[in-house]
């Protein structure tokens, strides 16, 4: 399994968090599920952090079969559809996005 992440690294403008939020459960998470070959999608909106951490306001967390169906969604349309309507979050946060890609280790079972 293939996992890509997109970090929100910053911080949301002062009495916009639940604007950022309300926009990402009703414009954006539709269109990240909508994603051809996802298998999960979670955003995790920070709360907490260890004292000098850096701040990420947000993780978007995706997970593919593998490479190809990666690939596959980030040429397909609704994924363009998407960062035009990420424009519109951006205007509420301070900072920058960068994306990191895993696999997912297999879990051992006992």
């Amino acid at each position: 399994m293939i996992v890509r992440q997109a970090l929100f690294e910053g911080i949301i403008h002062p009495g916009r968090e639940q604007a950022f939020r309300d926009y990402v459960e009703e414009k954006l998470l539709p269109l990240w599920q909508a994603f051809p070959g996802v298998r999960e999608v979670r955003v995790l909106h920070a709360v907490d952090r260890d004292e000098g951490a850096p701040v990420f306001a947000m993780i978007l967390s995706t997970i593919y079969d593998d490479r190809a169906a990666l690939a596959r969604a980030l040429e397909s349309p609704v994924r363009y559809e998407s960062r035009e309507l990420t424009k519109g979050l951006l205007e509420m946060f301070e900072g920058h996005i960068h994306h990191h890609v895993f696999e997912l280790a297999a879990r051992s079972r006992d």
